[in-house]
């Protein structure tokens, strides 16, 4: 009996050993789902082309947008995660920026111009602090956005300004994106994640009206917070 039981005893500290290891892993594979707040700080140049009335500024902004999240990413290893992220397209709208109004009769200023969607997919390295046995895991990352913008139609406001039916062109964008962020390991292999992030998405303007072509510049600046809900496999 005395040398039974330090045998079982030591049998059932292994067993428990071997549960909480087991418990501590994290699959490689994770999906997420969640919502995008997107928050645009644009910058334009003034908009430029035959027929625009001399000395008048010009510009444009665009309104903030919520669209759901999609997600997948691969652990690399403890520290480092791949993750490739995207939006639902969502339905982007231009407002003028300028005088109220131009040659004094056509309204201007705070006048919806333009409707845009875009497909903007982001792929991210991720460093991830702490390691498996934390469940609240905080990480930052960097990687590529591409932004491709479709379905462009310009408004009955802005053909008024622009002098007839228009065709819009937006040129798609590739540039930086930055995230930070905290991820939630929750039983079961289910996790919780909130994150803000940046990326620099720019384009060209080109508004064509018969034979005349206007162009402009936009520096669209979204920053992006998501919550979002994730499961291993």
């Amino acid at each position: 009996m005395t040398k039974f039981a330090p045998r079982v005893l030591s049998a059932a500290c292994l067993t428990l050993t071997a549960s909480l290891a087991f418990a501590d892993e994290v699959p490689d594979n994770t999906f997420r789902v969640g919502a995008y707040a997107v928050f645009f700080h644009t910058s334009a140049g003034y908009l430029a082309g035959p027929y625009i009335p001399p000395g008048e500024d010009l510009s444009a902004t665009v309104k903030n947008v919520q669209t759901p999240y999609l997600a997948y990413l691969r652990k690399l290893s403890t520290h480092f995660t791949f993750e490739f992220a995207f939006g639902v397209p969502p339905l982007t709208k231009a407002y003028g920026k300028g005088p109220a109004t131009l040659a004094g009769t056509v309204p201007f200023n705070g006048q919806q111009l333009l409707t845009s969607r875009w497909l903007a997919p982001t792929a991210l390295l991720e460093y991830v602090f702490l390691d498996d046995s934390y469940a609240l895991r905080p990480y930052i990352g960097a990687g590529v956005n591409y932004s491709m913008f479709y379905d462009r139609n310009i408004t009955p406001a802005g053909e008024a300004i622009i002098g007839g039916p228009t065709r819009v062109e937006l040129s798609n964008s590739v540039g930086p994106a930055v995230t930070g962020g905290l991820t939630y390991r929750l039983p079961k292999n289910w996790s919780l994640m909130a994150s803000y992030s940046w990326a620099r998405v720019t384009s060209h303007l080109h508004a064509i009206t018969t034979d005349v072509v206007r162009t402009d510049s936009i520096s669209f600046g979204p920053t992006t917070f998501v919550a979002a809900v994730g499961y291993s496999f």
